[in-house]
């Protein structure tokens, strides 16, 4: 058994450590990470690190300062490939793929990193929570340019009605119910999979819409309940638990400043190595 074979079988701190680079800064190359973490290819890999990057530009933290991207001959082949910094080795463990054991291990090794967390499967959870709360954002930036070409006048009530579908309740009732204060985004309070859920309802929302040519304030909100309701009865359908029923979660600015605090903790590990050495 090769030491990459022994690396993948039982993850170690000490063994990651061996795969840094210094040239200004600490860094590790993601074809490196991607062999210690399990997967075959660039390909498949490549969506963690998008998704790294997304978190990362959503902490307003500079991208090429943790994600250089850079050409190398390996194995007489010349390969695109990025040097990681230790922030962004950490996000893209976060957002990889956690059914993998050495994926596992690293989250759990990274999660302990500048202060103990208890649970590192809550924090991956933080970071996923980010990048698909990014996302929704985006989603409904370009739902609300569709549904007002086509003619809603009142974009609080076309939403509204999204939202009345799939839980049905209104917005209102919903954040009286969870506590959540009316100037907050109950998006803001939401875990990844309710998250995902009205992800979804977005994105197949402004697509029935762009199909079917729907046109006028009315017709628009009909199809915003119906879309909701229709992924209301898929999650009643596969778990059995209502979107309502779901949990509320820690703010999403608080997890932000998390992970901001956590990326200044982390760099400060490598000025303390550098010191020593």
């Amino acid at each position: 058994m090769t030491q990459l074979e022994i690396f993948i079988k039982n993850f170690s701190g000490d063994n990651f450590e061996d795969y840094s680079h210094e040239n200004g800064f600490t860094y590790w190359y993601a074809s490196d990470l991607m062999n210690l973490l399990g997967y075959e290819n660039m390909t498949s890999f490549q969506r963690a690190i998008n998704k790294a990057m997304t978190t990362c530009n959503t902490l307003n933290i500079p991208i090429l300062d943790n994600f250089f991207q850079e050409q190398r001959i390996i194995d007489n082949k010349s390969i695109m490939d990025f040097r990681l910094s230790r922030f962004a080795c950490y996000l893209t463990v976060m957002n990889a793929d956690s059914k993998k054991n050495a994926v596992a291990m690293a989250q759990s090794y990274f999660a302990t990193l500048a202060g103990a967390v208890q649970n590192y499967l809550e924090e991956a959870n933080k970071v996923e929570r980010l990048v698909i709360r990014d996302e929704i954002s985006e989603r409904e930036t370009s739902l609300s340019g569709v549904v007002h070409k086509a003619g809603v006048e009142n974009y609080p009530f076309f939403q509204n009605a999204g939202y009345r579908g799939l839980y049905n309740k209104n917005i209102s009732q919903l954040k009286m119910i969870r506590n959540i204060p009316t100037n907050k985004s109950l998006l803001d309070f939401m875990g990844k999979e309710e998250l995902a859920a009205n992800l979804f309802r977005i994105t197949q929302t402004e697509l029935k819409i762009k199909q079917d040519n729907i046109k006028g304030q009315q017709k628009l909100e009909n199809t915003a309940e119906n879309v909701g309701k229709k992924v209301r009865q898929t999650m009643k359908d596969i778990s059995g638990i209502l979107p309502e029923q779901l949990p509320k979660h820690e703010d999403i600015k608080t997890v932000k400043q998390q992970l901001k605090a956590k990326s200044k903790q982390i760099k400060e590990l490598d000025s303390k190595k550098k010191k020593k050495s």
